[in-house]
């Protein structure tokens, strides 16, 4: 049986990828473009979840799947899955789900809508819900190259961070170890951090002192707009004003599904120093 492994050069997917060959599972890693990022021996499917098409051939054999939220072309996948006889399927959704604006939120609703479409099928599920994306930090990392600053609307908004391996560890327990069917995960960071700090955690990674300029929550939206889709943009800036001056909320689903503490900030930024550089 194969666990086929969506968006695997991704943020999150790369990581589930390593971590179901460390675990000794026959994986099949799946992307677009397939042809560059992988190594040698990994078996490797072209496929686009918005050409139902190309589906059939990806999930050949296939008892688990990682998928990645996209509700264009949901519905192809969901067939196409229980065609091939898929059992499991763990999805990367987002914590937007079950905010108390979810109704506002086009992140909640495209994510909320990729989890309908499986809840409603024959297959079984693992909603892994995340919270803020250290990743989404990376934003910063050109006018830090460029001016060795960062512009925020809100320096004390506060955050919990989750770093991408954590997310692919909840994912790689979900699709091994049993337990975990019709679970939904909600999974923030291990701390609540303002803005201000994570920048001194990105700058104490890269060994320089970075500053931090207050802009208007205008110019914010505008600069994220730079680096993100509209939607993603847009919902960063509402968290960041909904946590201006307020604690985050915080997890221990990390630890507790997988064992393992979940990881910090500042290891996320030592991590990814070389993004910064």
């Amino acid at each position: 049986m194969v666990t086929v492994v969506f968006g695997a050069r991704g943020n999150v997917g790369r990581h589930v990828l390593a971590g179901l060959l460390a675990s000794g599972e026959r994986v099949r890693a799946v992307s677009r473009n397939p042809a560059a990022g992988f190594g040698p021996g990994l078996e490797v499917a072209a496929a686009d979840l918005e050409r139902p098409e190309t589906l059939p051939a990806a999930l050949a054999d296939a008892g688990r799947v990682f998928l990645y939220a996209k509700p264009d072309g949901i519905e192809g996948f969901v067939a196409a899955a229980e065609s091939a006889g898929v059992r499991h399927v763990v999805l990367l959704s987002s914590a937007a789900v079950v905010s108390a604006s979810a109704e506002h939120s086009p992140i909640a609703r495209r994510h909320r809508t990729v989890e309908l479409a499986i809840e409603r099928s024959n297959l079984d599920w693992t909603f892994i819900r995340p919270g803020m994306f250290a990743t989404n930090t990376r934003m910063w990392a050109e006018p830090i190259h460029a001016e060795n600053v960062v512009r925020l609307p809100y320096p004390e908004a506060q955050t919990a961070p989750v770093h991408e391996k954590d997310m692919a560890a909840l994912a790689v327990t979900a699709l091994t170890e049993p337990g975990h069917s019709r679970q939904a995960y909600t999974v923030y960071g291990a701390e609540s951090l303002t803005l201000r700090r994570q920048v001194e955690y990105i700058g104490q990674a890269i060994s320089r002192q970075i500053r931090v300029e207050v802009v208007s929550p205008e110019q914010a939206r505008t600069e994220l707009g730079k680096t993100m889709p509209p939607f993603v943009a847009e919902g960063i800036l509402r968290q960041w004003t909904a946590g201006n001056g307020v604690p985050a909320p915080i997890s221990v689903i990390v630890a507790k599904i997988t064992g393992s503490p979940a990881r910090t900030f500042a290891q996320w930024a030592a991590d990814h120093a070389d993004d910064f550089r």
